[in-house]
């Protein structure tokens, strides 16, 4: 499985969100990826901005992902 880098923040909200919201956005990404065009990738960036901004809005701090990431896996 490959990984794509992203902001922590955009990372805990993709870890909070339920299944079928994950999957929604498994499926966006793909869509978005499939064609690389310069459209696509510019929506793409301002998906993540917009997530990673709600995250942060949401209260996660640097701090509360730190211990997040810490846990071991269950």
């Amino acid at each position: 499985m490959s990984q794509i880098k992203v902001r922590p923040e955009v990372a805990q909200a993709y870890q909070s969100a339920s299944v079928s919201q994950q999957e929604q956005i498994q499926v966006l990404l793909t869509l978005l990826l499939q064609q690389p065009q310069e459209e696509n990738a510019q929506l793409l960036l301002h998906l993540m901005d917009y997530l990673s901004d709600q995250a942060g809005a949401r209260g996660l701090t640097p701090e509360l992902l730190a211990e997040i990431l810490a846990e071991p896996d269950a």
